[in-house]
C-alpha cells in the first residue's frame, strides 16, 4: 500500500448505491403537484447537490417564499423516504463491498461524504454502516458541494490530510468540491467528471492496487 494514501472517501448516491431514480420520482411527483416542468435531463443537474440547491435548480429562477420552499422540500422528502423503505443490502452497487472489504483489510480508513441527509439510514439498510470510520452528511456542514467543506470535515474526522485521501464521486459538483479541497479524485459513471484524476465507469472489479497505481503513478512521472 502506498504510504501516502490513508483513506478512501465515497459519495453515496451513484457510488455506493443508486437512489437517483428515487430522487427523480420524488421531485417529479412534487413538480406535477405544483405545476413546474421537470424532466430526466433536469434531474441530471441535481446530482451531488443539496436539497435546497436542487429546488433552486428546479425552479429556474421562479420566485417562491421561504415557507413554501420548505413545505415543498418536506413534501419531496416524504416521498423519497417512502422509496428508501424498499432498499435492501443487495442494492449496493457492484464491486462496492469487495472494494470496501479489501481497503479495510489493508488498513485504509473509510468514510462516506454525501450531501444527503439520509446517508445514515441508507447505509443501515444496505448493512454497510459498520464499515465506515466516519460519515459526513447534509447535517455536517453549512456549505455542501460544490464547496469543499464536507470533504474537509470528513477528512478531519479521519485524521488525514486531503493529500492522504482519495474521493470517489459520480457528480461534477462532487469532483469540483474535492479538487477545491486538495483531494485526489476518482470520477465514476457518465456525468461530467472529466476533471477527476482518474475516471472509471463504476467500481465493479476495481481493486485497491489499481486505484492507488492510477492515482499515484502520474505524480511520479
Amino acid at each position: 500500500m502506498s504510504p501516502e494514501i490513508r483513506a478512501f472517501m465515497f459519495d453515496l448516491d451513484g457510488v455506493i448505491t443508486d437512489t437517483a431514480e428515487f430522487h427523480y420520482q420524488s421531485w417529479k411527483r412534487l413538480s406535477e403537484e405544483v405545476g413546474i416542468p421537470f424532466t430526466r435531463d433536469d434531474n441530471e443537474m441535481l446530482r451531488g447537490v443539496s436539497r435546497r440547491e436542487s429546488l433552486n435548480r428546479i425552479l429556474k429562477g421562479r420566485p417562491i417564499d421561504e415557507a413554501t420552499a420548505q413545505e415543498w422540500m418536506d413534501r419531496k422528502q416524504g416521498y423519497y423516504l417512502g422509496f428508501l423503505e424498499t432498499i435492501k443490502p443487495e442494492d449496493a452497487l457492484p464491486g462496492v463491498r469487495d472494494l470496501l472489504n479489501e481497503a479495510q483489510g489493508m488498513g485504509i480508513k473509510l468514510a462516506v461524504a454525501s450531501a444527503s441527509r439520509n446517508a445514515r439510514p441508507v447505509l443501515e439498510k444496505l448493512e454497510l454502516i459498520s464499515m465506515f470510520d466516519a460519515i459526513g452528511d447534509g447535517y455536517s456542514v453549512v456549505h455542501t458541494k460544490p464547496a469543499p467543506d464536507l470533504f474537509l470535515w470528513t477528512a478531519g474526522r479521519l485524521d488525514v490530510t486531503p493529500l492522504q485521501a482519495i474521493v470517489f464521486e459520480d457528480a461534477e459538483a462532487g469532483i469540483d468540491a474535492a479538487l477545491k479541497g486538495g483531494f485526489w479524485t476518482v470520477g465514476l459513471g457518465t456525468a461530467d467528471v472529466s476533471r477527476a484524476h482518474v475516471r472509471l465507469p463504476n467500481l465493479d472489479g476495481v481493486r485497491v492496487a489499481d486505484v492507488l497505481a492510477k492515482v499515484i503513478a502520474p505524480t511520479g512521472a
